[in-house]
């Protein structure tokens, strides 16, 4: 009994035909590990509801597609070919998004091909893996309070090539120019950079040194952070 819990209930089957009893089974356990895995996600995260409910809606989706081209190579092709013209519509979302929506797809690939036992253990352990990692922080960037964003405004005669470097070098352990943009009719630049500052307390001390090189004019420094994408 207990090694069968690990077989497709499609070879048990006498008839090739989708059964109503199976077709039901299937949708409840991807439907399950959806809610699962979108509640995965949502820990210590910024998210959307509408992401969280298709998220947990993709595993019932792909098991129905699944169910109903088993055995239908023409078929399959041209699923293959409308999930590509969604995947074109829908804007690039983080690297943890796309994970996600690979993990869910691949519950809803596991459980529409039958194997419903392997599809909750998967969806369990890399769930766990994930919520593992998130809690531990895996890959967070050592004083990330560290990282900001440096917009600096100066005048149109001053030579911005070189004038900041001596503040940089002092009050920061990395900086990268990222943009130059002209703003009030051509006046005016703005410069932004990604930098890192070495100590928080010298924030101020900062902002005064490049005070003194742009003429007084605006000076902002923000969080770094990457702006969420909704898919």
């Amino acid at each position: 009994m207990f090694p069968d819990m690990f077989k497709s209930i499609f070879e048990t089957g006498t008839s090739l035909s989708l059964q109503p009893a199976d077709f039901l089974l299937c949708l409840a356990v991807s439907l399950a590990m959806g809610i699962f895995l979108a509640m995965v996600y949502t820990y210590k995260t910024r998210y959307t509801q509408s992401f969280v409910i298709t998220l947990a809606l993709i595993p019932a989706i792909v098991c129905v597609v699944i169910l109903l081209v088993h055995g239908s190579i023409g078929a399959g092709v041209a699923v293959a070919g409308a999930f590509n013209l969604v995947r074109f519509r829908s804007v690039p979302g983080s690297a943890r998004e796309i994970c996600a929506i690979f993990l869910a797809m691949g519950a809803g690939l596991t459980a529409g091909m039958g194997y419903l036992t392997y599809a909750v253990l998967f969806s369990l352990i890399l769930g766990s893996g994930s919520l593992f990692y998130t809690r531990f922080g895996l890959g967070i960037p050592r004083r990330p309070d560290r990282n900001k964003i440096l917009h600096i405004t100066i005048p149109e005669n001053l030579d911005y090539t070189q004038v900041f470097d001596e503040p940089l070098e002092i009050y920061t352990s990395r900086h990268e120019m990222i943009s130059v943009k002209t703003t009030n009719m051509g006046s005016l630049f703005k410069l932004t950079w990604q930098i890192t500052l070495k100590e928080l307390a010298e924030e101020k001390n900062f902002i005064d040194a490049l005070r003194c090189r742009n003429g007084n004019l605006e000076i902002v420094i923000s969080r770094q952070e990457t702006a969420p994408c909704e898919l």
